[in-house]
């Protein structure tokens, strides 16, 4: 992967900055691994619009994500890597031994052809999913489980990875990509390597039009409404909003809105840095 600059020739393109796909090998999605992904735009069951600054968007499908790495000491090869329309990161197709294809998010690193496995038979290579009870201390990891069996939910966007560093009796000592110090049960599964498409955070869309495709409508800013409109709007000329509130008047920017007795709290060594 690289990043690509353009000539100005045109406005959108002055400062416009992508990710040429150089590591996707095939534009076709498999079939059998598709799902129609519909889209509310931002409306209800009874067409009120509930979010705002959502609709339009290019149609998409969704590919359905192996997320639980369940099919254990089954050898699988890489058979494409393909960009994937509703995350960041890339996707990789596996055909396991016995016919089966997969979707995986793609690591990095991860190459056509290349054997994966999943369980307690695999060894701590890029792409194999194992137990973190089995993974060898400093090894960089993601597509991490919070609960044995529920399936990746955290480390699972482009460029994102955790490391372990310790094991505490039935616990993993992780450092997650936030910064927080966590501790996971030691029976989750977790994939070798960092997520792929690290450079994703480095793109400069260069025009309006780019996220109207991907079904973002333009957000107004609330010192730029009417006081009946919003809490930090109103004022003569340019004046400051006051203190940072959403629509509906809850504090913004700061205030903490995790609840103190969370059951999970005591999981956590060290909060993220702020």
């Amino acid at each position: 992967m690289a990043l690509k600059k353009f000539r100005p020739l045109t406005p959108g393109q002055r400062h416009r900055i992508l990710v040429t796909p150089t590591d996707v090998t095939s534009a076709t999605p498999e079939k059998s691994l598709l799902e129609p992904a519909r889209k509310s735009g931002g409306r209800n069951n009874q067409g009120k619009m509930t979010m705002r600054y959502l609709g339009g968007g290019h149609k998409q499908q969704y590919r359905i994500i192996d997320f639980k790495r369940d099919k254990v000491d089954v050898p699988a090869t890489v058979k494409t890597i393909e960009y994937d329309p509703n995350r960041s990161a890339r996707i990789a197709l596996l055909v396991y031994a016995d016919g089966e294809k997969r979707y995986i998010i793609a690591p990095n690193g991860l190459k056509v052809g290349q054997k994966l496995l999943s369980g307690k038979t695999a060894t701590p290579e890029v792409g194999n999913a194992m137990f973190l009870s089995d993974v060898p201390l400093g090894t960089i990891i993601h597509n991490i489980e919070l609960r044995p069996g529920e399936g990746a939910k955290m480390a699972r966007s482009a460029g994102t990875y955790a490391q372990l560093s310790a094991r505490e009796g039935k616990y993993a000592v992780l450092k997650m990509p936030s910064g927080e110090v966590r501790m996971i049960l030691v029976t989750c599964k977790a994939t070798i390597g960092s997520v792929s498409n690290s450079d994703h955070n480095l793109q400069t869309f260069g025009k309006a039009g780019r996220t109207r495709w991907l079904g973002r409508r333009p957000r107004n800013r609330g010192v730029a409404m009417n006081p009946v409109d919003h809490p930090m709007g109103g004022g003569e000329g340019r004046a400051s909003g006051g203190h940072p509130r959403s629509r509906k008047g809850l504090p913004a920017k700061g205030k903490k809105t995790r609840y103190p007795q969370k059951a999970s709290n005591k999981h956590i060594i060290e909060r993220r840095k702020k």
